[in-house]
């Protein structure tokens, strides 16, 4: 299979410009013709519907959520990029775009991320316009702060709450256009398959999640913005319902999957506290700005953080990074804090926490200060673990946050299934293999607002979509297919709840494809895998009924899921001989300990295509071609 990435051609700087000139258009009265399906209503999803609505599209968008509004995007907390060089500090487009490829380690599509920092001035304007409530200085103008692998201050925030400030703007253009009739919103509806007509996406099936009925629905465009799969890890700072069926389903139709090892594990997070646990919690990675991070110099060292003084403590990130400190790059933060808790630095119960002190911050600034920027993550911080952080360090570890894997798109944004376009975390385009922070905002509203919209009528203006219906046999043939899915779950009985084999699949998967990845490991994870599969089809215990509202029946499906996707991370991750970014083989590293890439072998987007029931995946490999950027070994000392 060629992989065309449809490159526009010219100088990197004129590229989407030259696009949005050349591309074809659609007459605004030709627009009420064509019917899209949008699933998904975070902050790419909820903004590509608005957007289509707005410019006359009719729009069918789902969402497994009750409300649009609790879609995971929410969640984030510290900002989002933009280079609007408001601090005078040296920023632009082009130094947005390097960050960005140098901290993805030379592992993303150049022309791909150049046009997201040329948006991400667009964005913030957009944001102001819709009332986002950014935070700003005594003097009116909007404020930014630092975030990691920067040395400027680009980041746009309000206080730890950013996530939920933009959605709330995205979900008041999208109900805008559901109020006006030009979209038709689905809430409590999960995908569970695309559907392909001479060759084509054409529609989706769903299950209504509060009456367990299957649905299809026919359009003329799928649109998936679903997120990531860090859940894959069982314990992740995403929401459990957070899940991989949707673009997983498409990788079993046609759509290959771009680098699925690439997985960012967030350093500041709350550590696990115990085995019962669920989920994680973040803690914002701007809190580095003015927290300090340090473990005792000693091993076994258990007096209390007031009682170890200065010269007693590691500053280690401080010390191996001076230039950029505690504001490296989240997968060099989260690797130097494994390195330190292995050597028996660590802190806290388990001794798998390193601490993150705001007591010089709180010195220079004043508490009060410090409250107006984090209050809200210190009162969270407090409430979960029952200590004031201004008093005390916050005790915090790596969790697995975000996947810089995904499906593949080209330029445009499609996959390789005709009609079938995948925007923000769902893809793989913009991040290489490691997201820096505050990007993932950026790139959901750039996808929805100011790409898809271009990109979606090169699609439908150039190509002959007869109408379809869902009652075409396609859509039949699907209905039947997950019917008998269904019933072939409820039909097990056996003894394992689903949670207990989930939580099983996390751990192995901790243990083997996390921070840190070694040959044999790997390869014993692609040994367990199959067998908890196997164990899963036959031993797992679902309760309840099909036509109701089953959590055990919704949560089964994506966990069977995860079982066949655990896998192939796996075996990305094996294949990849090389250190990128989140990706750290122990094989490839540098006499001090940092990743080593191999850019004579591994310059390229791995995607693979699925090769059918109890079949191995078929590798294919897109090219990173590098005409602007020279290739560095990545330092941030």
């Amino acid at each position: 299979m060629n992989l065309d990435p449809r490159i526009p051609a010219g100088p990197l700087q004129d590229k989407w410009r030259s696009y949005k000139d050349h591309v074809s258009l659609i007459n605004p009265a030709n627009k009420r013709k064509f019917t899209l399906i949008v699933v998904g209503t975070g902050l790419a999803g909820a903004s590509a519907a608005a957007s289509f609505a707005e410019l006359g599209y009719n729009v069918l968008n789902f969402c497994i959520q009750d409300s649009p509004r609790r879609a995971h995007s929410i969640a984030a907390q510290g900002g989002i990029n933009a280079a609007k060089n408001y601090q005078n500090d040296g920023d632009s487009v082009w130094r947005l775009f390097y960050d960005t490829i140098k901290g993805g380690d030379y592992r993303s599509r150049e022309a791909n991320v150049y046009r997201l920092a040329e948006l991400s001035l667009n964005i913030i304007d957009q944001c102001v316009a819709q009332g986002v409530p950014f935070a700003r200085e005594y003097g009116g103008a909007l404020d930014n702060r630092s975030f990691g692998g920067a040395q400027v201050s680009r980041t746009f925030y309000a206080r730890g709450q950013t996530g939920q400030q933009l959605l709330l703007g995205a979900y008041s253009a999208l109900m805008r256009q559901v109020d006006a009739g030009a979209v038709k919103l689905f809430p409590r509806h999960e995908m569970l398959d695309l559907v392909i007509v001479d060759g084509k996406a054409r529609g989706i099936i769903t299950r209504d999640l509060v009456t367990g009925e299957l649905k299809a629905f026919a359009g003329h465009d799928v649109i998936l913005c679903t997120g990531g799969y860090s859940t894959v890890y069982y314990l992740s700072t995403n929401a459990m319902n957070s899940n991989a069926t949707a673009i997983w389903r498409c990788y079993k139709k046609g759509a290959l999957f771009a680098n699925p090892c690439f997985t960012q594990i967030h350093p500041t997070c709350i550590p696990q506290h115990g085995e019962h646990q669920s989920k994680l919690t973040l803690m914002s990675e701007s809190l580095r700005n003015d927290g300090r991070v340090w473990v005792p110099a000693k091993k076994g060292d258990k007096r209390r953080p007031a009682e170890i003084p200065e010269n007693e403590r590691d500053y280690y990130l401080e010390r191996k990074y001076p230039t950029f400190g505690n504001l490296v790059p989240r997968d060099i933060a989260s690797r130097a804090a494994k390195q330190v808790c292995d050597a028996g630095l660590g802190v806290g119960e388990t001794g798998f926490a390193v601490y993150l002190d705001f007591r010089d911050s709180i010195k220079r600034l004043g508490r009060n200060v410090i409250a107006d920027r984090y209050g809200n993550l210190f009162e969270m911080y407090e409430n979960l673990t029952a200590e004031n952080p201004y008093e005390v360090p916050m005790r915090i570890y790596p969790a697995p946050h975000y996947t810089m894997g995904g499906l593949w798109v080209d330029y445009n944004l499609m996959s390789t299934i005709p009609g079938l376009h995948v925007l923000g975390e769902a893809n793989f385009s913009d991040h290489g293999a490691n997201r820096l922070g505050a990007s993932a905002l950026m790139q959901g509203l750039a996808d929805g607002y100011f790409v898809i919209p271009y990109t979606i009528s090169e699609y439908l203006a150039g190509m002959k979509l007869p109408p379809v219906t869902a009652e075409h046999e396609a859509f039949r043939d699907s209905l039947d297919t997950q019917k008998k899915l269904i019933n072939k779950l409820l039909s097990i009985k056996g003894s394992r709840t689903v949670g207990d084999i989930h939580r099983q699949l996390g751990k192995i998967m901790r243990d083997h494809v996390d921070m840190s990845r070694v040959e044999a490991g790997l390869k014993q994870t692609l040994q367990q895998i199959p067998k908890l599969r196997e164990e899963f089809w036959q031993d797992v215990k679902i309760v309840g009924e099909a036509e109701e509202l089953n959590k055990n029946l919704e949560m089964a499906g994506r966990v069977a899921d995860f079982l066949e996707l655990g896998e192939l991370m796996a075996l990305d991750a094996l294949g990849r001989v090389e250190s990128c970014g989140g990706h750290f083989r122990e094989e490839s590293q540098t006499p001090e300990g940092e990743a080593l890439r191999d850019d004579a072998n591994f310059a390229y987007v791995a995607a693979w295509q699925y090769g059918g029931d109890g079949k191995p995946p078929i590798l294919h490999k897109e090219k990173l071609e590098f005409e602007s950027v020279k290739f560095t070994q990545r330092s941030y000392k």
